[in-house]
C-alpha cells in the first residue's frame, strides 16, 4: 500500500482549516439538510468553508458535537454533498470532491487524512492505517478517531476492518457497514 497525499486526491479540502490548524469550528455557524439515502436518512452539516458532519438518523448528540444554528436546504456545500452521494449511491461515484470543514484534534485530524487514501473497493486494518500515519502501536487510537469521523462515507471509515478482518464498531451501525462494503463489493 503507497501513501497517498491528501493534495493529490479528488477532495478539495482547505488544509488549514479541515486537518492542520485545530480551528475550532464549534464556533463556527453550522446549517443542516435532511436527506434520504439506501442506508437511512442522514443530516448533512456544513458551514459555509464546507462539509462538516453527515449525521445517522440514530446517532448519538455527543460523537460530533457542533453548533447546529438553522436548517438550509439550498446551502451550496449541503446540495452539492446530496449530489454526490446519490451519484454514490447509484454506483457512479467512487470517490468524493467536496470541500471539508472538520474538527477534531491533530490525531484524529491525521486519522481522517489516511481514510481518504482508502480506494472504493479496498478496505484496511486499523493496524495498517496506524503504520500509515506514523503510529504503528495505535490500532486502538485510530479505532477510537474512526469512530469519531464526522464525514462517514465521504471519508470512508466504512473500509476499516478489525485485524481479523471482521466488522468491528461503525456509527451507522454494523447492518450498514455490511452494506456499504456489500455495495462496494466487498466479501466480508
Amino acid at each position: 500500500m503507497s501513501a497517498v497525499r491528501l493534495d493529490k486526491l479528488d477532495v478539495s479540502v482547505d488544509r488549514r482549516r479541515a486537518m492542520g490548524k485545530g480551528e475550532n469550528t464549534r464556533q463556527k455557524r453550522h446549517v443542516y439538510k435532511r436527506v434520504q439515502s439506501p442506508v437511512g436518512r442522514l443530516t448533512l452539516v456544513a458551514t459555509d468553508d464546507g462539509l462538516a458532519a453527515i449525521l445517522w438518523e440514530n446517532d448519538h448528540p455527543s460523537r460530533v458535537r457542533l453548533n447546529i444554528a438553522a436548517e438550509n436546504n439550498r446551502h451550496p456545500v449541503l446540495v452539492e454533498t446530496e449530489r454526490q452521494l446519490e451519484e454514490y449511491f447509484d454506483g457512479r461515484r467512487k470517490q468524493f470532491s467536496l470541500r471539508l470543514d472538520l474538527a477534531g484534534t491533530d490525531f484524529q485530524r491525521r486519522v481522517w487524512n489516511a481514510l481518504l487514501t482508502i480506494p472504493f473497493g479496498e478496505t484496511r486494518s486499523y493496524g495498517q492505517v496506524a503504520r500509515q500515519i506514523g503510529h504503528p502501536r495505535a490500532a486502538r487510537a485510530v479505532g477510537a478517531a474512526n469512530g469519531r469521523n464526522p464525514v462517514s462515507i465521504v471519508a470512508p471509515c466504512h473500509r476499516v476492518l478489525g485485524s481479523t478482518g471482521a466488522l468491528t464498531g461503525f456509527a451507522g451501525g454494523l447492518d450498514v457497514k455490511a452494506h456499504l462494503l456489500a455495495f462496494e463489493n466487498l466479501a466480508i
